[in-house]
């Protein structure tokens, strides 16, 4: 097993270039073989579009003949004086009755003959409450279809035109339960357009459905809609007499025949829907047609997925043999730098090879020369920031300082100011604290800022409050880390070198987040300085001699430099008269 992860090792960089590549062909190919399906899928539809458009135009036709033999037989009944007087007049004697009857019966047969070759009934009623129907239809489903109040409204509804519907007889001699589909318009006079009577064609669904039965397939149905989205009459008997809104939505948008083939959900099956109105019907014809399974008529995906992987086969093995042959020798060479001794920083390779790889075993070479510079010049810094560091351990505190300090707070006890040489003894214990400890040690900001109050505070008890000092720290930077006493060295200069000439003045601490860095700064208004004798704008600062701890200028901006890098360090601008600006920057640290 360790061999096996060995070697697996060795031929890493083979490894990643196989499966990149072989990612990137199966990719392709099977990018490739979707895009000729979906181009396959678009030029089915778009012929598929105009072959059914012709269809449901066919159709169509169909429909408008179906319902020009109703209007025929519509018009025929509404001149005959005879089925107007039947349904109008009342009883008269028994012969009378009769002969009405028979009369009636003439002008039916007249009218049916209009509609027989659509295997239409004709029933009318009358407002003499009379009703007379064709033999057609069973005498039970007419008794309840002139008794059907909702039928009546809709059609009194729309008085001018044949009001086609969905209609489930609930009785009959076969135990009712029979779709139907009804046509129905009142009967009035042509010059007063007065009512007097309705008329209904009735026709069993099965019977409707030749219409356009001989258009459909497995896969290929025709469902024919009410306004109200209920399915009139379909080819598949499980649909008839559902209500589906879509199916409606579909129809409504394609009403004026534009025909546009789109993709749909019908009944839970992934459909391609093509919709039409019939205006003189007052219907929408919808054709719908399975997608799977038309689809998978059209295109083997099996044949097309087998070709596939048989092409991403081939280019795979062609693939593997170039990749092993241009890796071969730079794996040998990964060999020889992986075989190095760590921090053996003297093993060179021996470069051989095509020219790539020698160029390569060339740089190798050439870095492992140029690190032995780099460490030589680490181990140098290393050793000044050490030595820095053991300086200023050794000059934490000037005894001078201490001694002043004990001195102020035993005058202060003699003249019985015990109250303020209390708070002295504090914070000159607090300032020892955070002192006397490894200077390259951090701090947070707020706990600097203590202990430049506090070294602030000794001073103006000792030499008296001339010298005012602000502190103006954001308060998003409290939290920043900063190295021990960074700042008191440039407060303690202000103090004792900055007024000399002048009696009085303020010293500014301002700390504030600029980008990605933190900005401190200590500026004061006092007798100012000529800084072009120094090196970045610092002044020769080793004849100062430092009261408190003894860290100098220049040693802060060494300790900075140290820590975080050339990039940051102290800068300070001053001109004679005009004061003087200290600025520090620092990296934003939060680290403990």
């Amino acid at each position: 097993m360790h061999k096996l992860i060995a070697k697996f090792r060795d031929q890493r960089l083979f490894v990643k270039m196989f499966i990149v590549m072989v990612v990137s062909i199966i990719t392709v190919s099977l990018l490739t073989s979707w895009i000729t399906v979906r181009m396959s899928e678009r030029l089915f539809m778009n012929t598929f579009s105009i072959t059914n458009s012709k269809v449901l135009s066919q159709i169509k036709a169909n429909f408008d003949s179906f319902n020009y033999s109703m209007i025929t037989a519509l018009n025929n009944a509404q001149q005959s004086g005879t089925i107007k007087s039947f349904l109008t007049q009342g009883d008269t004697d028994s012969l009378g009755t009769f002969k009405n009857y028979y009369n009636m019966e003439q002008a039916m047969k007249r009218v049916q003959s209009n509609v027989d070759a659509n295997d239409l009934s004709v029933t009318m009623t009358g407002i003499n409450g009379r009703a007379f129907s064709g033999d057609r239809i069973d005498s039970f489903i007419i008794s309840e279809l002139v008794q059907n109040e909702e039928i009546k409204r809709r059609t009194r509804a729309q008085p001018d035109r044949l009001h086609y519907q969905y209609y489930l007889a609930k009785a009959g001699q076969n135990g009712g339960g029979q779709a139907m589909v009804i046509s129905s318009k009142i009967l009035a006079e042509r010059t007063t357009g007065e009512s007097y009577g309705m008329i209904y064609f009735t026709i069993s669904e099965q019977g409707f459905r030749r219409l356009y039965a001989n258009f459909t397939s497995e896969g290929n149905d025709v469902a024919i809609i009410e306004k109200t989205g209920r399915i009139v009459s379909s080819n598949r008997s499980e649909w008839v007499g559902q209500f589906d809104p879509a199916l409606l939505r579909y129809a409504l948008r394609e009403e004026g025949g534009s025909h546009t083939l789109v993709n749909a959900e019908v009944m839970g099956r992934k459909s391609l829907v093509l919709a039409d109105d019939l205006p003189s019907n007052d219907l929408y014809l919808v054709n719908i047609i399975d997608k799977d399974m038309v689809m998978g008529q059209v295109i083997n995906m099996k044949t097309v997925l087998l070709v596939t992987l048989a092409i991403a086969a081939g280019a795979l093995i062609i693939v593997f043999l170039i990749s092993r042959q241009l890796t071969k020798s730079l794996t040998k060479l990964v060999k020889q730098m992986s075989s190095a001794t760590k921090h053996d920083l003297d093993n060179y390779i021996t470069v051989t090879g095509s020219y790539e790889i020698r160029e390569l075993g060339n740089a190798y070479n050439g870095m492992l020369d140029e690190l032995h510079d780099y460490v030589d010049r680490l181990v140098e810094t290393q050793k000044e920031q050490r030595n820095a560091e053991l300086a200023a351990l050794q000059r934490q505190i000037n005894p001078h300082f201490l001694y002043n300090t004990l001195a102020s707070i035993k005058f202060l006890v003699q003249q019985g100011g015990k109250e303020k040489a209390a708070e002295m003894i504090n914070a000159l214990i607090s300032l020892l604290q955070n002192t006397i400890s490894n200077v390259s040690e951090t701090i947070s900001v707020a706990d600097e800022v203590i202990n430049l109050k506090n070294y602030v505070y000794i001073n103006q008890m000792r030499y008296g409050e001339r010298i005012r000092v602000n502190y103006l720290v954001a308060p998003d930077c409290m939290n920043f880390r900063v190295p021990k006493l960074i700042i008191q060295p440039f407060i303690e200069n202000a103090f004792f070198h900055a007024f000399n000439k002048k009696t009085e003045g303020f010293i500014h601490v301002l700390i504030a987040r600029e980008g990605g860095d933190l900005l401190c700064e200590i500026v004061d208004n006092g007798d100012g300085m000529d800084c072009s004798g120094g090196e970045e704008g610092l002044p020769n600062a080793k004849s100062k001699r430092q009261l408190f701890t003894g860290i100098g200028v220049q040693n802060v901006h060494d300790r900075i430099k140290l820590l975080y890098g050339e990039y940051y360090g102290v800068n300070i601008t001053s001109q004679p008269g005009q004061g003087t600006r200290v600025t520090l920057r620092l990296p934003q640290n939060e680290e403990e």
